[in-house]
């Protein structure tokens, strides 16, 4: 209850500060930590979703971050509470989305003795956020939010902890709002553009890479101009297929886990790559064989917007230090040479895309996830939003389904198993109605699963299709590939989740033939309730190219 003498509780002035930021939605579980916060929450024009673990309402606050551009907000109690939430601050780190993780903390007047579920936070959370902070002083809290904002979304994005004393946030005093917070732009210089003109009117088999966070719509279709024009062959980093037209002539294909044999060899081969917001780590990078390191073997233009990036693992040819908005504004300058030296090479590489993710390869057992990402990329709208977590099943996936949007694809580069349901979630608070579709393996939505309650809770019927092959599959590959046939620590026993839907009150079907998915897809759309189709299938299948028994027999061989 807000007081009428012009004081404001700590609480009141932290939730007042997120509505002049503009947050308009918030991911929490409660705490009695951060209690003058919630009370605040109740008279705000924000959002709030309660969930029922902290690691889904981080990754559901990362998720926004990284569709949005904007910090994704959530709030955790202490102690368990924020190293629950640390799930989500890592992705957020390893994925550069910006994200503010609020944590209650003990009172003052209590720190160091180790009381009740005491942690120190900037310890706990100084090797992975961009800043851990605790707010001391009541009347500094719009100082600490102002800067947590301006540092999660600026630079290199990433995730900011900011701890929350309980009496600090009852604690009244009369002190002014911040301004809101507008992200800076890093533009790349003249003599920049002038060099990289320059490089590529010189360059015989150039190619571009894109991936990494601070793009935004309208740089997409930048990119893309700026590809047409120059013929120039583009290629997406792991989990960015989205900031490209997989349709697009000049589409090379994702250059992530697995990609086209043709694909790599066309990157190792260039004389150029301009690389554009990615930091080409070890998934995009093909455990670092790639590029040379630290000189890569062709002429390198890095653009990045976190000037400690550049120069960090490869050497490159022309370093710039621009966020991908700015940078690809700045393309529409350039001009491509009047004889393009490598005319058709974006054609052929398209070509190969094509060709390489038309058909499905066959796969043991009756349901091939293959044909059934392919009959989604033929249905579905191409504002569909796509997540999923990590496991074997995401490779089907980068394949087969063809990205047309900006912002469709929503998955960790951190590999965080457990994230793609509740980010499934957080895309459907922001675009209610957009179709939104889980791709989840049986391990993988386990991690998280709890949260079907926070979707039936809200009405946000997101739909999963659910991978249940009984094992960890990513595991048991390297398993059989190390370890040929010595399985251990690697079968699961799932539950029933067609049951599992109806009992948390979803909508539920088994699938167990490819044939059978379409009608299963329209029937979970129907129903308008957070959906589970459920694959039952055979651990065979563990890529699109490689089955179990197929690894187990070459790791034998080898022996």
């Amino acid at each position: 209850m807000r007081s009428n003498d012009g004081t404001r509780t700590g609480g009141e002035i932290l939730i007042d500060q997120l509505v002049v930021q503009g947050v308009r939605h918030a991911f929490c579980v409660p705490g009695e930590s951060y209690l003058a916060a919630l009370d605040a929450l109740h008279d705000a024009p924000i959002s709030l979703t309660i969930c029922r673990h902290e690691g889904a309402a981080a990754m559901m606050a990362e998720a926004v971050g990284k569709a949005t551009g904007k910090p994704g907000i959530c709030f955790v109690t202490r102690g368990p509470g924020a190293t629950n939430g640390s799930a989500g601050v890592h992705i957020a780190r390893q994925d550069s989305a910006p994200m503010i993780m609020f944590v209650g903390q003990v009172g003052r007047d209590m720190r160091e003795r180790e009381a009740f579920q005491e942690l120190d936070y900037r310890q706990v959370f100084g090797g992975i956020a961009k800043w851990a902070t605790e707010i001391d002083d009541v009347a500094r809290i719009p100082e600490v939010v102002s800067r947590a904002f301006f540092t999660a979304c600026n630079g290199r994005p990433g995730p900011v902890v900011v701890a929350l004393p309980e009496d600090m946030l009852t604690e009244r005093c009369v002190v002014p709002n911040a301004t809101a917070v507008e992200p800076v732009e890093t533009w790349p210089g003249l003599n920049d553009m002038s060099r990289l003109q320059k490089m590529l009117w010189a360059a015989k088999k150039p190619i571009a890479i894109i991936g990494g966070s601070r793009w935004s719509e309208a740089a997409s279709a930048a990119m893309m101009r700026f590809a047409e024009r120059f013929a120039l062959p583009v290629a997406t980093t792991f989990r960015y297929q989205h900031l490209f037209d997989a349709t697009h002539p000049c589409y090379a294909g994702d250059f992530g886990i697995g990609p086209n044999p043709k694909l790599l060899a066309r990157i190792k081969g260039a004389d150029l790559v301009l690389l554009i917001g990615d930091r080409m780590s070890e998934m995009s990078s093909q455990s670092y064989t790639a590029f040379d390191i630290p000189e890569p073997q062709m002429k390198l233009v890095h653009v990045h917007p976190g000037a400690e990036e550049l120069g960090r693992v490869y050497h490159p040819t022309l370093a710039i230090n621009a966020a991908p908005t700015a940078f690809c504004a700045a393309l529409e300058g350039l001009q491509p040479p009047n004889d393009i030296g490598w005319k058709g090479e974006a054609d052929t590489a398209h070509a190969d895309f094509l060709a390489w993710t038309e058909t499905p390869s066959a796969q043991p057992g009756p349901i091939n996830l293959g044909e059934i990402m392919v009959w989604l990329r033929d249905n579905l709208g191409p504002e569909a939003i796509i997540t999923n977590g990590a496991g074997n099943f995401a490779t089907w996936i980068n394949r087969y389904y063809r990205f047309r949007r900006y912002n469709t694809l929503i998955a960790p580069t951190s590999g965080s198993m457990g994230y793609g349901f509740p980010a499934s979630v957080a895309m459907k608070t922001l675009y209610p109605d957009r179709t939104v579709v889980c791709v989840a393996g049986d391990g993988d939505f386990l991690m998280t699963g709890n949260d079907f309650a926070t979707a039936v809770q809200y009405s946000r019927p997101v739909i999963v299709i659910l991978w249940d092959n009984g094992t960890y599959g990513t595991i048991r590959m390297h398993q059989e590939r190390e370890y040929p046939g010595r399985v251990v620590g690697t079968d699961l026993k799932n539950p029933d989740f067609v049951a599992y839907a109806k009992a948390f009150g979803g909508f539920g079907i088994r699938v167990e033939k490819t044939a059978d998915f379409p009608a299963a897809f329209a029937a979970a759309q129907k129903s308008g309730l957070p959906s589970i189709i459920h694959l039952k299938v055979d651990a065979e299948p563990l890529t699109p190219g490689m089955s179990m028994s197929a690894i187990r027999a070459k790791a034998l061989a080898g022996k």
